[in-house]
C-alpha cells in the first residue's frame, strides 16, 4: 500500500501558514470523504432495502403459490399436477426466502452498519474537533491582540500578568485542540480506506454465502480474491494500530513541553539573539492606515525569500510580496506606544512598513536579518561566514575618526590634549564590511569606524559666550571677528536645515561612488545598533567654507574650507541624503592626506545643497580672475547686499523647522 500522508504534530504549536495550508488540504479531503460517504451509504441502504423487499416478495410469492389450490375457479378446481408443482415451487421459494432473509441480515451487519458507524463516529468526531480547533484559534488570536496592545511606557504589571496568563492558557488550549484534530485527521487517512473496503467485503461475502447455499458455483472463483481483501484490511488495521500508538506517545511528548513555550517574551531579560540570520519567518503585527488619522494592526505571517519580504495570511496557499529588501534601511521606532516596533524603508520611494514583533528576541533578530539581507550578503559565495564576520566587527567599539583628531591637533599643536574642543559621543561603533566586492574595499577600508554625532563641549560653549570684548580662537583656528568679517564679505551665504547621520574615513575621492558607499554603510550601522535619533543643525554654505551650527546656541560645531571639499553628491534615489568628502592635509611630512566622508539628511532636496556648494567653488575659482567673477555675477541674480540669490524657499523652511531638535530620520 502507498504511504499515508500525515500532519506533523510538532508543527501544531507554531501554527504556521504552511501548516494551515496543509491542514486545509486534509480538511478538504475530509469534506470530500464525508460527501462521498453519504452518497455511498445511500446506495448501500438502497441495496439493503431491495434485499428486504426481495424477502417480502419471495414470501408473498410462496403464499400465493400455496393459495392456488384454494382458488374457486369458475371452470373447475384446477389440475392437481399443477397444484403439486406449485406447492414444490412454493417450498423452494420459501427456502430461498430464508436465504434472502439471512443475506439481508448479513448485509445490515457487514455492509450498512460499518458505514453508518464510520459516518457517525469518525466523521462526526473530525467535525467536532474542527469546531474546537477553530474556537481555540479564535480565542488565541483575541488573547494575542490584547497582549499586543499592552502599553510600553506605562506598564501595569498586574494587567500584564493577567494578559500573559490569558495568552498562555489560550495557546495551550489551541495546542491541545490542534494535536487532537491533527491525530484525528491522520487516523482518518487509514480509516477511510477501511471504511470503503470493509462494507464491500461484507456485501460480497454475504452474496457468496447466499449463492453457496443456493448453488456451489461462485465460491472457487472468489475465495482467493476475498482472502486477499481480508488480508489487506488486516494489514491496514495493524498499521493503523501501530501509528495510533506512535501518535499517542508523540502527543504525550508534545504536551510535556515546558510551560515557557506558551508564554510570549519569556526570556526578555537575557534573550539569546542570532545576529547572523540570512532568512527569518514568524508572525508579526503590521500597521495599516484605515483613514486620515486612524490605523489598524493585523497579525500576519511574514518570511524572507531571497531579497524579498513576503507575507502569507492564514489559509493562503502561497505568500505575496511586501517589500524588496535590497538596499533598504531598517530601524527601531516608537509607534502608538507599542513595544518592539521597527520600520523598513525602501530607497525606491515606496511607503515604509512598520511592524511589531512578539518578543525582544524576535524584534532583534528581525532587524539583524533584514539588515543582513539589505546588504545582499545572501548573494556571496559563503553568506553565513560573511554575516558572522561582519557582525563580529560591528559590535566592537573603536576610537573616533582619525580626520577629526588630526583636525583638532592641527588647531592646538603644542597642547598635550589634542582634541578637547570637540567631544564625540560614545555611539561610535566598529564599521561593518558591507560585502566582498572589490569596489567597496578600494573606496573604504574594512573595519573603518563610524562617528554618529558631534557634540560641542561645555568649555567651548562658555568660551563663545564669555562677556567682554576678549578675542578667542576656536578649535579650527578661526578668529571670531574675522569670522564675522568673512561672513559679511562672502558673496554666498546660504543656510540649510540638516541632520548629521555619520562620518567615516575613506580611501579615495576620485568619484562620487565613495559617497554612495559611505551613505549605505552609515545607514546600515545605524540600523544594526538601533540608532535612529539625531540632532538638527544648520549647514551654512559660504563662498569660503562650510559650517555646521547649533540652531539653539548659534555655536559653530565644525567647519571646513570649501577648497578642501573634493567631492559632494546627493543620494541617487533618496534625494534628501547628501554627503561630501573633505581632504585634511597631513600634519607630518611624507604622510598622506586624510579623507573623510560626512553624511547628512536635509529637509530639502540634496540637489539644492550640492548646487550651492558648486556655486561656492565656482566663486573661489572666479575670484582668481576678475573678468570671470564679473561674468558669474551677471549669470546669477544678487540681493541688495550683493550676495547671490540661489534659493527662495530655504529660509522659510528653516524658520518653520528651526525649533525642531531631536527629530527622527526618514533615511
Amino acid at each position: 500500500m502507498p504511504a499515508v500522508d500525515k500532519l506533523l504534530l510538532e508543527e501544531a504549536l507554531h501554527d504556521s501558514p504552511q501548516t494551515r495550508s496543509l491542514l486545509s488540504v486534509f480538511e478538504e479531503d475530509a469534506g470530500t470523504l464525508t460527501e462521498y460517504t453519504n452518497q455511498l451509504l445511500q446506495a448501500m441502504q438502497r441495496v439493503y432495502g431491495a434485499q428486504n423487499e426481495m424477502c417480502l416478495a419471495t414470501h408473498q410469492l410462496s403464499k400465493h403459490l400455496l393459495a392456488y389450490e384454494n382458488q374457486n375457479f369458475a371452470l373447475g378446481k384446477g389440475d392437481e399436477q399443477v397444484i403439486s408443482s406449485l406447492q414444490n415451487f412454493a417450498k423452494t421459494v420459501e427456502e430461498l426466502n430464508i436465504l434472502h432473509a439471512q443475506l439481508a441480515e448479513q448485509l445490515a451487519e457487514a455492509m450498512v452498519f460499518p458505514m453508518i458507524q464510520f459516518r457517525e463516529k469518525d466523521l462526526t468526531e473530525v467535525s467536532t474537533l474542527k469546531d474546537m480547533f477553530v474556537l481555540t484559534s479564535n480565542e488565541h488570536d483575541i488573547a494575542m491582540a490584547k497582549y499586543s496592545r499592552l502599553p510600553k511606557r506605562r506598564e501595569n504589571e498586574k494587567l500584564k500578568a493577567e494578559v500573559v496568563a490569558e495568552v498562555a492558557s489560550a495557546r495551550k488550549r489551541q495546542h491541545q485542540a490542534s494535536l487532537q484534530y491533527y491525530c484525528a485527521l491522520n487516523a482518518l487517512q487509514y480509516r477511510k480506506r477501511v471504511a470503503v473496503m470493509q462494507p464491500m467485503l461484507g456485501y460480497t461475502q454475504g452474496q457468496i454465502a447466499f449463492f453457496k447455499k443456493g448453488m456451489e458455483m461462485f465460491s472457487k472463483r472468489l475465495d482467493s480474491f476475498l482472502s486477499s481483501v481480508s488480508n489487506t484490511i488486516k494489514s491496514i488495521q495493524d498499521q493503523m494500530d501501530t501509528d495510533t500508538e506512535a501518535m499517542r506517545l508523540s502527543q504525550q511528548e508534545q504536551l510535556s513541553l515546558n510551560e515557557s513555550v506558551y508564554i510570549p517574551d519569556y526570556d526578555v531579560a537575557s534573550p539569546v539573539i542570532n545576529r547572523n540570520l540570512l532568512q527569518k519567518a514568524g508572525y508579526l503585527n503590521i500597521r495599516n492606515k484605515t483613514g486620515l488619522v486612524s490605523t489598524s494592526w493585523d497579525r500576519l505571517y511574514f518570511f524572507t525569500q531571497g531579497g524579498n519580504l513576503m507575507c502569507q495570511p492564514r489559509g493562503a496557499v502561497a505568500g505575496g510580496l511586501v517589500l524588496d529588501l535590497d538596499n533598504c534601511s531598517v530601524m527601531a521606532v516608537d509607534c502608538e506606544d507599542r513595544r518592539y516596533c521597527f520600520q523598513i524603508s525602501n530607497p525606491s520611494g515606496k511607503p515604509s512598513v512598520i511592524l511589531q514583533a512578539e518578543s525582544k528576541k524576535e524584534y532583534e533578530e528581525w532587524i539583524c536579518a533584514i539588515n543582513n539581507i539589505s546588504r545582499q550578503i545572501y548573494l556571496t559565495d559563503n553568506p553565513e561566514a560573511v554575516a558572522i564576520r561582519l557582525n563580529q566587527t560591528a559590535v566592537q567599539a573603536v576610537t573616533p575618526v582619525a580626520s577629526f583628531e588630526k583636525k583638532c591637533e592641527s588647531a592646538q599643536p603644542n597642547s598635550q590634549t589634542a582634541n578637547p574642543d570637540l567631544e564625540y559621543t560614545n555611539a561610535t561603533v566598529q564599521h561593518q564590511e558591507p560585502s566582498d566586492s572589490v569596489d567597496s574595499l578600494i573606496l573604504i577600508e574594512p573595519g573603518t569606524p563610524i562617528q554618529f554625532d558631534i557634540v560641542l563641549p561645555a568649555a567651548e560653549f562658555l568660551d563663545q559666550h564669555r562677556p567682554g570684548d576678549g578675542r578667542r580662537t576656536n578649535p579650527f583656528g578661526e578668529n571670531e571677528d574675522n569670522s564675522k568679517s568673512d561672513e559679511e564679505d562672502s558673496l554666498l551665504n546660504q543656510m540649510f536645515l540638516v541632520r548629521f547621520l555619520g562620518s567615516m574615513a575613506v580611501k579615495s575621492d576620485s568619484s562620487k561612488e565613495v559617497i554612495y558607499e559611505a551613505m549605505r554603510q552609515v545607514l546600515a550601522a545605524r540600523a544594526i545598533h538601533n540608532i535612529f535619533k539625531m540632532t538638527e543643525s544648520h549647514l551654512l554654505v559660504t563662498s569660503k567654507d562650510l559650517r555646521l551650527i547649533d540652531p539653539q546656541t548659534q555655536v559653530t560645531k565644525i567647519s571646513f574650507e570649501l577648497k578642501d571639499v573634493t567631492q559632494f553628491a546627493e543620494h541617487q534615489e533618496n534625494k534628501r541624503l547628501i554627503g561630501f568628502v573633505v581632504r585634511t592635509p597631513a600634519l607630518i611630512e611624507n604622510e598622506d592626506d586624510t579623507l573623510s566622508a560626512y553624511i547628512f539628511e536635509s529637509n530639502t532636496e540634496g540637489e539644492k545643497i550640492c548646487y550651492t556648494i558648486s556655486i561656492g567653488k565656482e566663486i573661489i575659482e572666479a575670484k582668481k580672475d576678475p573678468e570671470a567673477l564679473a561674468e558669474l555675477k551677471k549669470s546669477i541674480p544678487l540681493n541688495n547686499d550683493g550676495k547671490f540669490i540661489l534659493l527662495t524657499d530655504t529660509s522659510d523652511n528653516n524658520k518653520e523647522n528651526g525649533n525642531c531638535e531631536d527629530s527622527e530620520s526618514e533615511a
